[in-house]
């Protein structure tokens, strides 16, 4: 069969499968060493005169955490939590693995695969059973290799998933409050910082930008935060992750309403909650970052978004039936904000608006909940590399914008010595500088 024939029937194939998250679509993995030959992605340094750097397998080798998931399996934390869970081992549980390596099903792994190599290129990347021939012949486009099965982590709503999929759960995995409870550490997800600080194994350059689309920092952001409240409202409305026997499944709410010293006085009044004191309070974070992108977008949305969450918290004193009514209602407004995002682009002005907005907030005591102090940050982040990319702001004023933001990472350092007045000070003295 030619090649071209070959890459019609890899599109005909694998178009219904492109949006499938990898550890779930039909194809087989063939693991790393796959993908680490010298003369692939295995290279020690970056070619010169390549339209890709060559090394990626060594950067995901030696400075990608995902490459030492499995092994953290083996170690005498997770071997505690799976003592404490009633497991032989974490190393071969199904439940610690879905996350922790690239757990396909055992009829979908080749020969060569390896469940030890713990996080590896197919697990983003998608199995390469039918991709890898198109991709390594240099005569496929990158749409023709998505259409052979190439997952299209390059697209944020796809990406976002797909990171999410570990860092919040779905259906098939889940990281609930019992995994919380046996030792697992607390979990956290921006998708903008979490793609920035993972070791880059691509470049993007003119080469990268002809056959790929590339989404700004804030817009990246904006669909990460879009995708986050939209899988932890399927989740609330999920009957098999919104309770645990009497109680509601803990994990959908803010940790520190109960897990903090009972010296560290921390709760305030949050006008968006409508909730008193001693309640245990959904983790609303993602809510309050997309209510302010919302805003920038239509400020009718933004007030609507705010009803919801207001709704939401209120329905989650009062039963079950209630919090999923809500949720649901609410998801019937996010989800096309999502597609919205998709195709709108923040320009200079709507992103100086955005930071302002992430700013103001701290004035309203929105940010006196660790979760929200801690997105609030990443988020201002984000749109301050934004705007600098953009020339929008120069180096000397981005220098100083970051070092009154180390003031507010400072203050999110530590949760559980999370003081919310120190944050809120922070952001306050990074406004005031921000509107000279």
């Amino acid at each position: 069969m030619g090649l071209g024939a070959l890459l019609m029937l890899a599109f005909v194939s694998g178009a219904s499968q492109a949006q499938t998250l990898p550890q779930y679509a039909a194809d087989t993995h063939l693991g790393v060493g796959s993908c680490a030959g010298s003369t692939c992605h295995g290279a020690v340094t970056p070619w010169r005169n390549s339209t890709v750097l060559q090394n990626e397998y060594v950067t995901w080798q030696t400075k990608d955490p995902h490459s030492k998931a499995y092994a953290t399996l083996l170690n005498a934390q997770s071997k505690r939590i799976a003592a404490n869970l009633g497991l032989p081992n974490a190393h071969e549980a199904k439940i610690c693995l879905d996350c922790h390596a690239n757990n396909v099903a055992p009829n979908l792994r080749s020969k060569t695969f390896q469940i030890s190599d713990g996080v590896g290129c197919e697990s983003c990347h998608g199995g390469s059973v039918r991709w890898l021939g198109v991709h390594i012949s240099g005569a496929a486009s990158h749409a023709q290799n998505v259409a052979a099965g190439m997952y299209p982590t390059e697209e944020p709503v796809a990406r976002a998933k797909l990171c999410l999929s570990c860092h919040m759960g779905t259906k098939d995995k889940f990281v609930t409050h019992r995994i919380m409870g046996a030792g697992h550490p607390r979990m956290a997800f921006e998708l903008d910082t979490f793609t920035v600080t993972q070791p880059a194994h691509f470049r993007i350059d003119d080469d990268y930008r002809a056959r790929k689309k590339v989404a700004d920092p804030v817009q990246t952001w904006a669909i990460g935060q879009a995708v986050m409240v939209q899988m932890g409202l399927e989740a609330l409305a999920d009957p098999n992750r919104n309770s645990q026997g009497l109680f509601p499944e803990l994990v959908h709410f803010d940790c520190h309403s109960c897990h903090h010293p009972m010296s560290n006085l921390r709760w305030e009044p949050r006008a968006s909650t409508g909730l008193g004191p001693g309640l245990v309070r959904l983790n609303d974070a993602n809510m309050i970052m997309l209510r302010l992108i919302a805003a920038q977008l239509d400020t009718a949305l933004g007030e609507r978004l705010l009803e919801h969450s207001r709704a939401l918290h209120a329905a989650s004193q009062q039963s079950l039936p209630a919090m999923v009514a809500a949720a649901n209602a609410m998801r019937a407004t996010v989800s096309p904000l999502i597609d919205r995002l998709v195709q709108h682009r923040f320009d200079g002005a709507a992103t100086q608006k955005l930071l302002r907005a992430v700013l103001r907030d701290a004035a309203t005591r929105e940010y006196t909940d660790y979760a929200a102090a801690e997105q609030a940050t990443m988020a201002v982040a984000a749109i301050l590399n934004a705007l600098k990319r953009s020339g929008q702001i120069d180096e000397a004023r981005f220098k100083r914008y970051n070092e009154l933001l180390d003031r507010a990472y400072k203050a999110v350092e530590h949760d559980e010595m999370f003081k919310p007045a120190d944050f809120i000070a922070a952001l306050d003295a990074l406004d005031q500088v921000v509107q000279r």
